[in-house]
């Protein structure tokens, strides 16, 4: 049992391999599409700010850090909310780093050349090839400045990944299966201790991302941890209005057992 994330470049053929994969190994599948229609439903955040927020580095008179913060956590509580049995196929550009923590995540990078890419937009979007060539730079690009600007890395570093496969060389179904023989081993099968890790970290995202849904209580200052259902909160708010909230809060989110309040009020405060 593995969680796998596929990071796809735009038209690299990515969505396909992970179809393909979902259905051999009878893993529910996400898209990152997906996940950003669910984190708008559920947070009440537009999908389209969220989008834009999730994107790409915006001038750094408009970085936000709270709300950018606040927006990741959102999306990775969703993804992990999709996650039957440590089971998971996901495929978008950033699960690979918002999962990171967790050792039990396969991460594959799906990759092919230009001409492969600029051949499927055309034929998707109906673009010519200047206009296909304009937008696989300009998302790549985008992608690029986020993972820059939230994780200080080059997405496209090979060390980020555990396999990476070139769909220029190789059909989908042949890398469904290297993919799919990669998961079933060792050290992507799911231990007491890796669910523990999982659990933990969902609940800490969960608890963050009901935060977030409240103007009081969103914060950069905050950092929030989970062991065994008992949440410890540390870092600083704004006003004691937001030191009031936090356990009201915190308490409503579902599985919580018990919550360490460490924080105080002062001026770190981004939003």
């Amino acid at each position: 049992m593995a969680i796998i994330t596929i990071s796809r470049g735009s038209f690299a053929g990515g969505s396909v391999v992970a179809t393909h994969l979902s259905e051999h190994l009878g893993y529910p599948i996400l898209s990152r599409e997906d996940v950003l229609r669910e984190a708008a439903r559920d947070y009440e955040v537009s999908e389209k700010e969220l989008n834009k927020t999730l994107s790409g580095a915006p001038p750094f008179w408009q970085q936000v850090p709270g709300k950018r913060l606040a927006y990741v956590k959102c999306v990775t509580a969703v993804i992990l909310s999709h996650v039957k049995e440590g089971n998971l196929v996901y495929h978008g550009i950033t699960g690979h780093l918002l999962l990171a923590n967790l050792a039990q995540v396969l991460r594959v990078r799906v990759i092919a050349d230009t001409q492969f890419r600029i051949r499927a937009i055309m034929e998707e979007e109906n673009l010519k090839e200047a206009e296909a060539i304009a937008h696989i730079q300009r998302v790549d690009k985008e992608r690029g400045r986020w993972a820059r600007l939230l994780y200080g890395v080059e997405w496209e570093d090979p060390g980020l990944y555990d396999l990476i496969v070139n769909l220029s060389r190789v059909s989908p179904e042949s890398a469904c299966m290297a993919i799919a023989c990669m998961a079933e081993q060792k050290e992507f099968s799911s231990t007491p201790e890796k669910q523990k890790d999982l659990d933990d970290f969902s609940l800490s995202c969960q608890v963050w991302a009901a935060l977030s849904r409240n103007p009081a209580t969103r914060s950069a200052g905050i950092e929030v941890n989970a062991d065994n259902g008992v949440v410890v909160i540390s870092g600083t708010v704004n006003s004691v209005k937001a030191l009031q909230l936090v356990p009201e809060i915190v308490a409503a989110v579902e599985g919580v057992k018990d919550l360490q309040c460490e924080i105080g009020v002062g001026t770190d405060w981004y939003w």
